[in-house]
């Protein structure tokens, strides 16, 4: 899977419980977060550097009580940490089983790609493909309320979490936004957060439609998938808080990296 870029762990609000934690108490014990917490961590960038590569299982309780120095209630602890992340899957009597490294989107919030895998602890960035000055495209043009054929910025990137491929994202914009964001750093920061945070711009919503369809031999080759497989296309127009159009957008992704999930009520 490559290997991780970077990891940011907060010491400043971890605490050792010495109930949980095989470590003897010292001055520095507040400062440092449970043993469980660092063994997950551990293991969680063995996995995100393919040392123990998606279908693959992790070694044994036995065997990482044995690695860690540590209990089997820790090392239990540890493995939710992996859990959590939708990083391992417990098989009864044949151990974990290593996932692949997957994005969870939840559809009733709108997020950028680096917001989805924070929670796993994992830096993106992008591979800018592309970014220009082009004549508008029938659809974007529609969508964004241009004229056919007027000029605005077309921005395609690779999105990547642990050196995986993720997405392709290509990127409509109006000039007077645009040409803003050519300026700024693409490759490390989500589009959203540049829209909000470097150009002042509220984002108030988006509209989305899905589909899956078959990979088109240029996104495959990108993406790593193969001939015949099939992608989750999304096309995303989002708009400003006062309901003007400001991103139109197709996001191609891997259908094994990405996880949905939304809150539906019963009326």
């Amino acid at each position: 899977m490559g290997r991780l870029v970077a990891r940011q762990v907060d010491r400043t609000k971890a605490h050792v419980d010495t109930r949980l934690c095989d470590t003897r108490p010292s001055a520095t014990a507040s400062s440092r977060p449970p043993k469980y917490q660092e063994i997950g961590n551990t293991l969680m960038d063995a996995i995100l550097a393919g040392d123990f590569p998606p279908g693959s299982y992790l070694p044994s309780e036995s065997a990482l009580m044995k690695r860690f120095g540590v209990s089997r209630v820790t090392i239990r602890l540890a493995l939710n940490v992996l859990r959590d992340a939708s990083l391992i899957v417990g098989h009864q009597g044949k151990g974990y089983f290593v996932c692949t490294l997957q994005a969870v989107q939840d559809l009733g919030r709108l997020q950028g790609f680096g917001e989805l895998m924070a929670p796993l602890g994992v830096e993106t960035r992008s591979e800018v493909l592309s970014a220009e000055i082009v004549p508008a495209p029938a659809a974007a043009a529609a969508a964004l309320s241009l004229k056919r054929g007027e000029d605005l910025v077309k921005i395609r990137r690779i999105r990547i979490a642990a050196e995986e491929a993720m997405s392709i994202d290509v990127s409509y914009f109006p000039l007077s936004i645009g040409q803003r964001l050519l300026e700024l750093d693409l490759p490390h920061t989500d589009i959203f957060a540049l829209i909000e945070n470097k150009l002042g711009i509220e984002i108030g919503f988006a509209d989305i439609t899905m589909t899956v369809v078959p990979v088109e031999p240029d996104i495959g080759r990108l993406l790593n998938v193969n001939e015949g497989d099939v992608v989750i296309r999304t096309e995303r127009l989002t708009f400003d808080a006062s309901g003007r159009p400001i991103d139109y957008e197709h996001l191609f992704v891997r259908a094994d990296c990405h996880q949905f999930k939304i809150r539906v009520p019963r009326w």
